[in-house]
């Protein structure tokens, strides 16, 4: 008896007691208190959004992140709204559009707020990885947050692609075609692709049904995608115009109400040039053609994708080769994602290095080389430019970035955020501030 005592205390020595109910530690009281100790959405959005840290030096361009979400968010409320009255079949989707624009009280509202909201999601996406590129946004411990970013800005491009078949134009209908036509490039199973993509032998009802749903499906992965993007944000937490992490109080303030109200204005500031647009130049980004309905039997005389995919595009026709043009315009967005690893340089922000930020700039004026180029018939001096700047882009990442990286010299930096803000007031740094500080 005595044995068996033992040997069962010896057992339970073993084992260690667990918790599988976490009820409990919600910081509210109340029926808040109670439901929140069961579902914590209350105290995430408390200590994540509420109470959470941010450096004290962020400027406007970090505002960038809350004006995308709105777009995103409008951009599926808008297109819920118009995929109820759309009809995805060659023969109705152009009047099923014509229809929405006169007939559907408030439809040309809602396709016009879309259409536009696409164009204002894209430059804004161009700033923030301007922003990014300008002040080291991409360096460690940050890679998992660009990568994913970069895989965010992937899924646009094709989604924004699809959607732009939707109204069955003649751009729309070309544009299939093309773009469509390019995955035959790929060795032994392109044909195979183009086929799937097309649900056909040609560009017909098949492929608008497919990209109506796919439109869809990688919208909402999207949405999927920036909430790991938040996620990752809040691991690593933000970086600031200095490039240096905060070290104390000092540095930082709560995310509300400081950085809420800077986000407040911009976004106001935001909603206001889109109305303006919305309201007075609703079309000055599209293309005319595309209010004519598609014709299989009439080719455009310059067929040209919207003007967000202009750079790639030139860089596209820049290579003469149809299979090395495909894999150049893929590579020239994926090779954002190795931006960490290429440049080496310790020091994160352009502010402190006089060499990169020459680069960057160029880079910029590069990119919308490219844009003017994509848009230009490819012939003349027009692919000579288009080489050029499609050389000058993969070298700005092939070779520039490792080299200015281990050749330059940086500025004498300050040792904290606060100090850089003493060194701003007293004129050591010139920088772009675009309302940075308190």
């Amino acid at each position: 008896m005595e044995e068996s005592k033992n040997k069962n205390e010896e057992i339970k020595q073993d084992y260690q007691p667990v918790h599988t109910n976490k009820v409990g530690g919600s910081p509210f009281t109340g029926v808040l208190g109670w439901l929140d100790n069961r579902l914590p959405i209350f105290r995430m959005f408390k200590y994540e959004y509420l109470d959470f840290q941010v450096p004290k030096n962020l400027n406007y361009l970090w505002s960038l992140g809350g004006i995308l979400m709105l777009c995103l968010i409008m951009l599926i409320v808008t297109g819920l709204a118009l995929g109820m009255h759309y009809k995805p079949s060659a023969t109705e989707a152009f009047d099923s559009v014509e229809k929405i624009m006169r007939d559907v009280s408030g439809g040309w509202l809602l396709r016009y707020m879309h259409i536009n909201f696409a164009s204002f999601f894209f430059i804004a996406v161009y700033i923030h990885i301007f922003r990014s590129l300008y002040y080291g946004s991409y360096k460690e411990p940050r890679e998992v947050m660009w990568i994913i970013g970069i895989i965010i800005f992937f899924l646009m491009m094709a989604t924004a692609f699809l959607g732009y078949t939707l109204p069955w134009g003649q751009m729309s209908y070309w544009g299939a075609t093309v773009i469509t036509n390019l995955f035959s490039a790929i060795p032994l199973v392109g044909e195979t692709i183009v086929v799937w993509l097309w649900g056909d032998y040609s560009v017909g009802d098949s492929t608008l049904n497919r990209f109506y749903v796919l439109h869809w499906l990688i919208a909402f992965g999207i949405l999927g995608m920036v909430i790991f993007h938040v996620i990752a944000l809040h691991i690593v937490g933000s970086n600031n115009p200095s490039g240096i992490e905060p070290k104390d109080t000092r540095d930082t303030v709560s995310f509300a109400p400081y950085t809420t109200s800077k986000d407040l204005v911009a976004m106001l500031m935001f909603i206001l040039v889109f109305v303006v647009m919305l309201f007075y130049a609703p079309n000055y980004l599209g293309h005319p053609d595309n209010y004519i309905p598609a014709d299989p039997l009439v080719t455009p005389a310059h067929i040209v994708p919207e003007w967000y995919f202009l750079p790639f595009y030139a860089i596209l026709r820049a290579v003469p080769d149809k299979l090395l043009g495909v894999i150049a315009m893929v590579a020239s967005i994926g090779i954002l994602a190795l931006l960490p690893w290429l440049d080496r340089s310790k020091v994160r922000s352009s502010v402190f290095r006089p060499v990169w930020k020459q680069c960057v700039f160029l880079f910029v004026f590069d990119f919308f080389l490219l844009m003017y180029v994509g848009g230009m018939p490819a012939e003349g001096a027009y692919i000579l430019l288009g080489r050029v700047g499609t050389i000058y882009w993969f070298a700005f990442f092939l070779i520039i970035a490792p080299l200015v990286s281990l050749t330059e010299k940086p500025l004498p930096m300050p040792d904290s955020i606060h100090e850089f803000e003493e060194w701003k007031k007293q004129g050591k740094i010139k920088t772009f501030t675009f309302g940075s500080g308190k």
